[in-house]
């Protein structure tokens, strides 16, 4: 479903069947300066902790031979997904909501009604890997790991089945210039059997949310029980406990993202469906503020899994330190000279103080 289509945007089948705010040029949905401050704040702070966090996490697993292992891989494309939803359409989103206003012209409506699906699938599709992966390491150790060649096969087949779900999107994607503003949408067929476009926001659901979730849970489910299921032999070896422990803790780190992402996303899709099914619900001047929240702990999901990385994987956590500490030394060591110049004046003055300059 289009991330930029919510409360804000309008009713809009075809180029001449508009509601009767959009046919004025009007936006019902005004806010004070101090809300759009405080909702433009909330969504910049997204867009600074996701793509920073997130490109640090690609640059620790690929700058480190030791981190490109399968699982970091995977954790790679959705690093990727993630920190582009945030560069390319979290802001714009933001800002289409509030003005009601599309100043970003034709080509980026496509993109931006295109991209957002792509990358949620990619990304869910990614966990999703992850999880049969552990699954299959775990529960059924003898099968044959997947080669890094194999992965990268996974992850080019994840994006194709990624962008073809979403191509719809961009198809049919439009835009309308109406008294005073632009308006950015999809311009759905009609059909007179089948509604494609409920058809299609079901599927899309089912597809990027419920169905992954499920086989996800069903998974790690299963690993847990194999992991936890019984106590560590008090005669086994340092190794053989302190792989099982690293077992757990990936397990746990995974868990923990799979559980932030279904959060997140549960109440942007409860909120489309509903739009869907019951438009009447819509018209409501709090709409707006719904909108702007669902669609922010919606986005906010691309945030957080480095900072789980960070707290939950000791690797991960030394790369961190090792990036933002090599900034700090940076600023540090410019700053030097600065002081260094201050010092010497301070001195300079002293001396002619006491009459000891010569």
């Amino acid at each position: 479903m289009d991330l930029d289509y919510g409360a804000t945007d309008c009713n809009v089948t075809n180029d001449t069947s508009v509601s009767n705010n959009c046919s004025q040029g009007f936006n019902q949905f005004v806010q004070p300066v101090w809300q759009v401050a405080l909702w433009a704040v909330a969504y910049c702070s997204i867009v600074a902790v996701s793509v920073v966090g997130n490109v640090v996490v690609i640059w620790i697993i690929l700058a480190h031979k030791r981190m490109r292992t399968v699982t970091n891989y995977f954790l790679v494309n959705l690093a990727f997904a993630e920190a582009a939803i945030s560069a390319f359409n979290t802001v714009i989103n933001f800002v289409y909501a509030v003005h009601n206003d599309w100043y970003f012209g034709q080509i980026y409506c496509h993109f931006h009604n295109f991209f957002p699906i792509a990358a949620i699938f990619a990304s869910i599709y990614s966990m999703t890997a992850i999880a049969l992966y552990r699954y299959m390491a775990i529960v059924h150790p003898l099968q044959q790991r997947l080669s890094s060649t194999e992965t990268c096969v996974v992850i080019t087949v994840i994006w194709m089945l990624a962008l073809l779900l979403a191509y719809p999107q961009y198809y049919y994607s439009s835009t309308n210039l109406l008294p005073g503003r632009t308006i950015c949408y999809i311009q759905w067929p009609e059909y007179t059997t089948v509604d494609f476009r409920k058809i299609y926001y079901v599927c899309v659901t089912l597809l990027i949310y419920f169905l992954p979730l499920c086989i996800m849970g069903c998974a790690y489910t299963t690993v847990g029980i194999t992991l936890w299921a019984s106590e560590i032999p008090g005669d086994s070896s340092e190794h053989y406990k302190e792989q099982l422990i690293s077992k757990r803790k990936v397990v746990k780190m995974m868990v923990m993202v799979l559980c932030t992402f279904a959060v997140c996303w549960l109440p942007y899709h409860i909120y489309f469906l509903l739009h869907e099914f019951f438009p009447d619900l819509f018209e409501q001047l709090y709409i707006q503020q719904v909108y702007l929240a669902v669609m922010w702990l919606a986005m906010s999901s691309t945030m957080y899994n480095p900072i789980i990385y960070y707290c939950l994987n000791s690797r991960f956590r030394a790369g961190f330190q090792q990036v933002f500490c090599c900034c700090v030394a940076t600023v540090t060591k410019e700053e030097r000279p600065i002081e260094a110049l201050g010092l010497t004046l301070l001195h300079f003055i002293f001396l002619r103080k006491c009459g000891l300059n010569t």
